[in-house]
């Protein structure tokens, strides 16, 4: 398993895991204004492997692009689809290349990739592809998915009941990336985790008292991500908040990390992160109105 960080690792890792594929690339396309992804994109259909684009059907004003951008992955030969419009938002983001899995915290564009804070986990882990697979070609067909067990994160099917025992897993530390813990089971959750003596913090936003939670806004740059490390060894990476809608009412994609490496690298960053971010009134206040956590998502 490999961890990609951003804005450091920028465009490069997905790039490469686009040229290095022989055989099939499944990607989901939430935001895109990536031209050299796309170069990439057709220049393996060229090369003979077989390219899907699974397209969602709509996103905060930017449809006539996803529109544009599906014309001319069609002209490239690529295999388009657009998503279902059953629920409020298709908003996963990961790619399937060669039987490994790029879970990706980012969407593929250039402010996330190269001015934002965020992650991105490259797995082989067998059922974790298997399982991702599965769920590409049921949302491809829009055909109802089914969850098998494994440790994909999908919302609105499984993400409550995996991310909340995840969370009630803690015995000592919590480090969260999320700009919006709106959701009042969640929230109940890591006070709970609190009460029981599990240190939490949260770099975004948290609703309503903390609770014993210490939560600072991101202060070094632009937040894009959801991430949670547990006690050092264990993390999830993906694209739900610990907000309602995210949970339940949203196609939204993560994975739980039991790689101990990846998960002191996440929380390595976390660490730098916080140190160079101050706490504030902000960082409680659902209302409040920052740039960094608007759901440009």
């Amino acid at each position: 398993m490999k961890l990609i960080i951003q804005p450091e690792a920028g465009v490069v890792p997905i790039v490469q895991a686009i040229k290095t594929a022989r055989k099939s690339i499944d990607v989901f396309i939430f935001r895109f204004d990536r031209d050299d992804v796309e170069k990439a994109l057709a220049a393996a259909v060229q090369r003979g492997v077989a390219v899907r684009a699974l397209i969602a059907h709509t996103n905060r004003g930017g449809e006539g692009r996803l529109r544009k951008l599906e014309q001319r992955l069609l002209a490239a030969g690529v295999l388009v689809s657009r998503s279902a419009d059953d629920l409020l938002r298709y908003h996963a983001k990961y790619m399937i290349a060669d039987q490994t899995l790029h879970l990706l915290g980012f969407n593929f564009t250039k402010l996330d990739m190269d001015k934002s804070r965020s992650f991105a986990v490259s797995t082989k882990d067998h059922r974790s592809v298997q399982e991702a697979v599965k769920l590409f070609e049921a949302d491809l067909a829009r055909q109802p998915y089914s969850p098998s067990k494994s440790n994909l994160v999908v919302s609105p099917e499984n993400s409550r009941d995996m991310l909340a025992g995840f969370i009630k897993g803690a015995k000592k530390e919590l480090a969260i990336y999320d700009a919006k813990v709106f959701d009042p089971a969640m929230v109940k959750l890591l006070r709970e985790r609190v009460d029981k003596g599990v240190k939490v913090r949260v770099l975004g936003a948290i609703k309503g008292k903390d609770g014993g939670v210490e939560a600072r806004k991101l202060g070094n740059m632009r937040l894009h991500v959801r991430a949670i490390v547990r006690d050092g060894t264990r993390a999830f990476v993906g694209s739900q908040s610990l907000r309602k809608d995210e949970l339940e009412n949203r196609r939204e994609v993560g994975l739980i990390v039991t790689n101990p490496a990846v998960a002191r690298g996440i929380l390595k960053v976390f660490e730098s992160d916080w140190g160079e971010s101050g706490s504030g009134k902000d960082a409680k206040d659902p209302k409040a109105k920052d740039a960094k956590a608007k759901d440009a998502a």
